[in-house]
């Protein structure tokens, strides 16, 4: 079960390949400053993930223009993750949990999909500029999408 409404989200800092090369990518880097849509996928190149990141890098602005920053998790190496974001042209920051840390620390662990192993389970955050969780939502399976009209009316619910 995914870490509930009014917990103190955990901090982070993982790798996301951008052009530049390797950066950190640290949830707290918000804190103070904006509100953070905090996705969890379970693998790039699949078809639900590739919708969902697409269809949310279409509306982006409506992110940004609720304050918030979306950053997208998932197992995969920040490589593979590059290639996928090169290829689908997904422009949200993607970070890569590849030590399994982060799915454990939010409770979203996805054992053996497809037999292939552990990854991120579906789930969606909103954590608020202090830090808080704000919305949390654990997919029933990783073929259902998250009930993105919740997490936009949880941001522009907050101040």
């Amino acid at each position: 079960m995914a870490i509930p409404v009014g917990s103190k989200a955990p901090d982070f800092t993982l790798k996301s390949k951008q052009a530049s090369g390797l950066v950190d990518v640290k949830l707290s880097g918000n804190f103070g400053k904006k509100n953070t849509v905090l996705l969890f996928f379970p693998a790039a190149f699949t078809g639900v993930c590739t919708t969902e990141l697409c269809d949310i890098t279409a509306g982006l602005n409506s992110y940004s223009g609720l304050n918030a920053d979306v950053i997208a998790v998932s197992v995969d190496t920040p490589f593979a993750q590059e290639a996928w974001a090169q290829k689908e042209k997904i422009g949200i920051t993607l970070a890569s949990d590849l030590n399994k840390q982060v799915i454990k620390q939010y409770d979203v662990v996805f054992p053996m999909l497809a037999g292939v192993g552990d990854t991120a389970a579906r789930a969606a955050f909103v954590i608020d500029k202090s830090g808080v969780v704000q919305y949390s939502e654990q997919t029933p399976t990783p073929k259902d999408l998250p009930n993105f009209a919740k997490v936009k009316e949880t941001l522009g619910n907050l101040k």
